[in-house]
C-alpha cells in the first residue's frame, strides 16, 4: 500500500529547448509552447484530484514560472513555494549555448549521448571566458545559495547533481513528505532524473535510458521508507508521452540539424570544445 505521494515535473519548454541548445543555468524563458504545457500540466493534476501542499523549484525562472502556472491553473496559487538552486538543472559547463544536433556533427552522436545521457562523465568546465560566464555568476539570486558563489560548480555530471542535491532532499524536502504532505517538485530534466535514481535505486547504466518529457507529471507512490510500491507513472496521453520522449532522445543527432543559433555563433575563444578538442 502507498503512505505518500510525490509528483516530479519537468518544467515546460523553454526557448532553448525549442532550439535543441544547452540550457543549463542560463535563465532562458517558457516557450509559449511551455506556457501551455504547464497549463495542461495543471488542468491534467486538477482533474486528477491532486491538493498539493507545498512546491519546490530551482532558482531558474523556467522551473518557478511552470510552478506557478501549474497552481493557477489548479485553483491553487497559494500553495507555497520553495526554491533552491540544489535543484537547478545539470550544469553543462562549456557545452552551455551549443546545439546539440550540431555537437553530434562535430564530434560524433555517441560522444554527445555521453555528455548528454552518462551518469559520471563531466563536461569541459565552463571559464572566465564563454560567452554566458558573467551572465550566470553575476546573477544575484546565486548570492542566496547555502554556498559561498565561488565554490558553486562549473560543470557538473549526473552523479555530481544527485551529490549536490542530497542533502537538500534529506535535510529539506523527506521531512515534509513525512508529515504526510502532498508535494510538486517542479524540476528540469536533470534535477528530475538524479531524484528518480535515488528514490528508484536506477543503475548506474539504466538512468541513460530515463527520458522525462518536459510538462509531464510523473506520479511516484512511496512506502512509510520512501521506497516505491509500483513503477512510475508518466500522467496524461500516453501515445503523446512516448512521442515527447522519442523528441527528446532524438535532440542530439545529426537529423535534428535545423537553421538557427548554433555553436558557430559562439564568441571567439569562448571556452566551448573546437574541432581537436577531446576529453
Amino acid at each position: 500500500m502507498s503512505k505518500y505521494r510525490l509528483v516530479l515535473l519537468r518544467h515546460g519548454e523553454g526557448a532553448w529547448n525549442k532550439e535543441n541548445r544547452f540550457c543549463s543555468w542560463v535563465d532562458q524563458k517558457l516557450s509559449e509552447e511551455g506556457v501551455k504545457e504547464a497549463r495542461d500540466c495543471g488542468r491534467l493534476l486538477k482533474e486528477q484530484g491532486y491538493k498539493f501542499d507545498l512546491v519546490f523549484t530551482s532558482l531558474l525562472s523556467r522551473s518557478i514560472h511552470t510552478a506557478w502556472l501549474v497552481l493557477e491553473a489548479m485553483g491553487q496559487e497559494w500553495v507555497p513555494v520553495v526554491k533552491s538552486w540544489r535543484l537547478n538543472e545539470r550544469h553543462y559547463g562549456a557545452l552551455i549555448g551549443l546545439n546539440r544536433a550540431e555537437m553530434a556533427l562535430q564530434h560524433g552522436e555517441q560522444r554527445v549521448k555521453l555528455w548528454r545521457r552518462s551518469y559520471d562523465i563531466t563536461p569541459p568546465l565552463i571559464d572566465e571566458s564563454h560567452p554566458y560566464y558573467m551572465e550566470i555568476y553575476n546573477d544575484r539570486r546565486y548570492a542566496t545559495c547555502d554556498v559561498p558563489k565561488e565554490n558553486l560548480p562549473r560543470a557538473e555530471s549526473l552523479k555530481e547533481v544527485l551529490d549536490r542535491l542530497l542533502p537538500y532532499w534529506n535535510s529539506t524536502v523527506v521531512p515534509e513528505i513525512l508529515k504526510g504532505k502532498t508535494i510538486l517538485i517542479s524540476g528540469h530534466g536533470n534535477s528530475c532524473r538524479a531524484i528518480l535514481k535515488h528514490v528508484e535505486g536506477v543503475s548506474d547504466d539504466d538512468i541513460a535510458n530515463v527520458t522525462l518529457p518536459t510538462g509531464v507529471p510523473v506520479q511516484l507512490e512511496l512506502d512509510e521508507n520512501l521506497k516505491p510500491v509500483k513503477p512510475r507513472q508518466l500522467l496524461g496521453d500516453q501515445a503523446k508521452i512516448q512521442a515527447a520522449i522519442k523528441k527528446v532522445e532524438d535532440q542530439g543527432k545529426l537529423n535534428q540539424i535545423r537553421c538557427g543559433p548554433s555553436m558557430h555563433n559562439m564568441k571567439p575563444n569562448s571556452g566551448v570544445l573546437g574541432e581537436t578538442d577531446s576529453w
